[in-house]
């Protein structure tokens, strides 16, 4: 009897063990973002948009150099990518290596380089077992790629999407998140998973900012059948208006940390493919950087600096648009209304100001009056209202610095050329 109450007594503190287990808290394996490295929209340069797989690191120093002597690294481009295409083999310990051929000094001098320029140095990989382009991928091997990253000095991780059959998006950033984490490095994560499983859901709390769109190509409103450069099979890029109006209604999702992204820019990119040259004029480029910045965008840029026009430095460099991109408040911008061709934007900024844009995507100049009283935002998202009727606002121009500026007290009259912008930063004034 005696034998059976000390078996009844220890099956009895055993099952009150076990439930005193399951209560307690469990740790978990998931590690949070890194936190403070992408407060407003990053802004850089990647090798994809000119050169896709065809780089190497002269290609990339030159790049990099350019960013410091043209003077972009002081408006903000301080990131240098480096996308696809400089993947080697894993060595015999399965640690990723660079393409000796493209990359004889290796990716840890390349990035010794990039910081000796006071610059931050991006790599990119994918979360299947291969990259778009066939090189070697991160799936299963992601803590270990991370603790090269950060061996490497790494500071921005682009992540694609290629391969990854019977991979759930969000588990697999999740644990590349957490390997980047636990590498100890901080490092912008950038979610390359094209908006098909609508990581603005859920990505937040994964990465510093997130593709909305598939890629972006060198064209204003349709990327031309034919555009289907060397290795990349069914790939036909999407325009810059497609692209606007994929990630216009997404912006209750952007903030400070978490950014949507619309993908790299294409300002003063020019590509040639079967002897057919695609580009955009300078009007498109302008609404292209215009709509980018209105929308808090990252700002990557994806031309061949060595070779670069003044009018598209002019661009690129254009502080007061880039302003509006890096406004502290991270608001994306408010497309208030389309009327045909049209589209009215309006962007919150910080001490009450607001960004205004008029987007013109025909094929003729448009002639407008203003009338601003008609033009009232009530933002509930932001919770900002405009009050021209009550509050006279002074309108400076954002892409002629030496206009005046002229008073919303009155109706305005504009012309915005075909496939074009006028845009204004309006400041109330203080009585």
């Amino acid at each position: 009897m005696k034998k059976i109450y000390i078996i009844i007594l220890s099956i009895s503190v055993f099952l009150s063990w076990n439930e005193a287990l399951a209560q307690r808290p469990r740790p978990t394996a998931d590690l949070p973002k890194w936190e403070g490295v992408c407060e407003t929209p990053q802004m850089g340069w990647s090798s994809w948009n000119k050169f896709m797989t065809d780089i190497d690191e002269e290609i990339i120093k030159a790049n990099a150099d350019a960013l410091v002597n043209l003077g972009l690294a002081d408006v903000g481009y301080v990131y240098v990518n480096v996308d696809d295409g400089w993947h080697g083999e894993r060595d015999e310990s399965g640690c990723v290596t660079e393409n000796p051929d493209k990359f004889p000094s290796g990716m840890m001098e390349l990035g010794k380089y990039i910081h000796s320029k006071g610059l931050k140095f991006g790599i990119y990989s994918d979360a299947g077992d291969f990259t778009c382009n066939g090189c070697t991928g991160s799936r299963g091997h992601e803590y270990q790629d991370a603790l090269v990253y950060a061996m490497w000095e790494v500071d921005y991780v682009k992540y694609d999407w290629c391969h990854t059959s019977n991979l759930d998006a969000k588990g697999a950033y999740t644990l590349m998140r957490n390997a980047i984490r636990k590498a100890g490095r901080p490092m912008v994560f950038s979610i390359c998973e094209w908006g098909t499983s609508k990581p603005w859901e859920w990505a937040g709390e994964v990465g510093h900012s997130w593709r909305t769109t598939h890629d972006i190509g060198p064209a204003f409103l349709e990327v031309p059948v034919s555009y289907t450069p060397e290795g990349r099979r069914n790939w036909k890029p999407q325009s810059v208006m497609e692209i606007i109006e994929q990630n216009a209604p997404l912006r209750e999702y952007a903030g400070p940390g978490h950014w949507n992204d619309p993908d790299m820019l294409e300002v003063g990119n020019v590509i040639t493919v079967d002897g057919i040259t695609y580009s955009m004029t300078p009007s498109e480029e302008r609404a292209h950087f215009t709509l980018w910045c209105m929308m808090a965008a990252p700002l990557i840029l994806g031309n061949d600096l060595r070779d670069i026009s003044e009018e598209t430095l002019a661009i690129i460099k254009n502080r007061a648009l880039i302003a509006v991109d890096q406004d502290p408040l991270g608001i994306q911008g408010l497309r208030l209304k389309k009327d045909g061709d049209l589209q009215y934007w309006f962007k919150p900024l910080k001490d009450g100001d607001w960004a205004f844009c008029v987007l013109n995507a025909g094929e003729e100049a448009a002639k407008l009056t203003l009338d601003w009283s008609a033009l009232e935002v009530d933002d509930t998202f932001s919770g900002r209202k405009t009050d021209f009727a009550g509050t006279t606002y002074m309108a400076q121009d954002l892409w002629k610095a030496k206009a005046k500026p002229f008073s919303t007290s009155r109706k305005t009259k504009v012309t915005v050329p075909a496939h074009d912008v006028v845009a204004y930063r309006l400041t109330p004034v203080k009585h």
